[in-house]
Parts: C-alpha cells; structure tokens; sequence
C-alpha cells in the first residue's frame, strides 16, 4: 500500500516539474512576458506594409531591438500605421528611418530601424517621420521583363529604352 502511493507521488512530481519545463520554455521561446513589459510604443507610418505581420522582428545594426505591435489602417490618409515595440534602453530620434525589409530572397519581412542621432530623442508614444515601405520584387520584374525602363545615364536626361527578352 505504501509503494503504491510513493510512486504516484513521484510520478505527479514528474508531471508538475515537466509542465513547469514546458510553460517556461513557451514563455522563453514565445517571447511573452507576465510580469511588466519591458519596451515602449513608437508608430510609423507606411503606404504598404505587404507581408509584414504582428510579431516579426525590428532590426537596429542587424541586431534584433523589437516586435512589431498592432497594424491599423489610416482610411482618411490612405495609410497602414504601425506600432513598434522598442526595447528599454534603445534610443531613436526623431530624424530616425523605418524601413520594411526582407530577411533574404523569400523570407519573412522586418523593420529595419535606423536611429538617426541629429535630431531630438523620440518620446514613448511618438512617431517616427521618415519611412520607406516594402520593395514589391513582383513588380519589379514584370517592369524589366515586360515593360520599359527608364534610362537617365546619358547627359541627365530621361530616355526610354525598350527592353527586348
């Protein structure tokens, strides 16, 4: 009888110790915090924010500093704003770039933050001015392969060259 319960405690033990492991890592791997957040909001304007979701990365030097928070739509000036959760102790000013980028030929887009520094620092809260949307590759390729491209290396003045595949 004795044995019987010993080894139900030992394996509810088990059970307790491995969903702890398991909420942890979820914490951990999830990037989730409970207790306090530890970044600040600043918002940004972009005319496309195409492939950009809640949650992927902003990048300073290459160096993860943030989440994208929530994406809203400005429909009286035609334009997706974005909130950026920042890290604690990373400054951006008010002459700083958000840029949408892509993590390789395919990958999944991020902000790529440039900091400015001639400028004021940026408060909580604030807007960051200067903003550069997605390239659209699509788009681009359908320009060279089937349309004309715009060639100004000739005395600075635009000519049309027809592109032949």
């Amino acid at each position: 009888m004795m044995r019987k319960y010993s080894m139900e405690t030992t394996v509810g033990i088990f059970l307790v110790v491995a969903l702890a492991a398991v909420a942890y890592l979820t914490l951990q791997l999830g990037d989730v915090t409970l207790f306090g957040d530890n970044s600040y909001a600043l918002t940004a304007r972009f005319t496309s924010v195409a492939g950009l979701r809640t949650g992927n990365t902003i990048e300073m030097l290459g160096i993860d500093v943030g989440r994208v928070g929530a994406m809203t739509m400005d429909q009286e000036n035609q334009v997706a704003v974005v909130e950026l959760r920042i890290r604690n102790g990373i400054r951006v000013y008010d002459d700083g770039i958000a840029s949408i980028r892509t993590s390789g030929l395919l990958g999944d887009k991020y902000i790529s933050l440039d900091p400015g520094g001639g400028g004021d620092l940026l408060e909580p809260g604030s807007e960051i001015a200067e903003t550069e949307p997605p390239v659209d590759l699509t788009a681009l390729i359908a320009k060279y392969a089937f349309g004309s491209v715009e060639d100004t290396s000739k005395n600075g003045k635009k000519e049309k060259e027809e592109m032949k595949p």
